[in-house]
């Protein structure tokens, strides 16, 4: 009797940690409703809204970003101070521009989206932007609307 108890007992052992090995190989399901569910591609919106210090930031990060998860479709919506890194001929501290650093990242497929409203209260001429900008009415709708409609994960750097 006891011998059966500790082989039943050893075999319940060894089934739970059968069914925890498993667990722990296999990929977690996702949350009902969850983004990871979808089996799509990872998508980010970028918010810059503070000036050029953080769009230096920001370059940095979208180029990490990039080398991590080359797939990621990555979208930057800037407003307020935000947009002044993407206003033709802006520089940083260190007085370089931003220009080249704009053009890799569009060309590796982020999107630059600036803010109508922004523009248009600090009179800056769509005319003056670089081009890889697209003009949105608003940029914190559209960075809402990126996240609840088209289920894009929010950055701020």
């Amino acid at each position: 009797m006891r011998r059966a108890f500790i082989r039943a007992t050893a075999a319940l052992a060894a089934i739970g940690l059968s069914a925890k090995a498993a667990a722990q190989a296999a990929p977690a399901p996702a949350a009902a409703g969850g983004k990871s569910g979808k089996g799509g591609r990872v998508k980010v919106v970028y918010q810059l809204s503070e000036g050029t210090d953080q769009a230096v930031r920001a370059m940095a990060n979208l180029r990490n970003h990039l080398n991590a998860a080359p797939d990621t479709k990555i979208v930057v919506v800037a407003f307020g101070y935000g947009v002044d890194f993407i206003v033709e001929g802006a520089r940083d501290a260190r007085g370089n521009t931003f220009e080249a650093a704009i053009a890799s990242l569009a060309s590796s497929g982020v999107e630059f989206r600036v803010c109508r409203n922004t523009l248009a209260a600090r009179k800056i001429p769509e005319s003056s932007l670089s081009m890889e900008a697209k003009v949105v009415q608003a940029g914190v709708v559209e960075v809402a609307r990126l996240q609840f409609e088209e289920d894009y994960a929010y950055i701020k750097p």
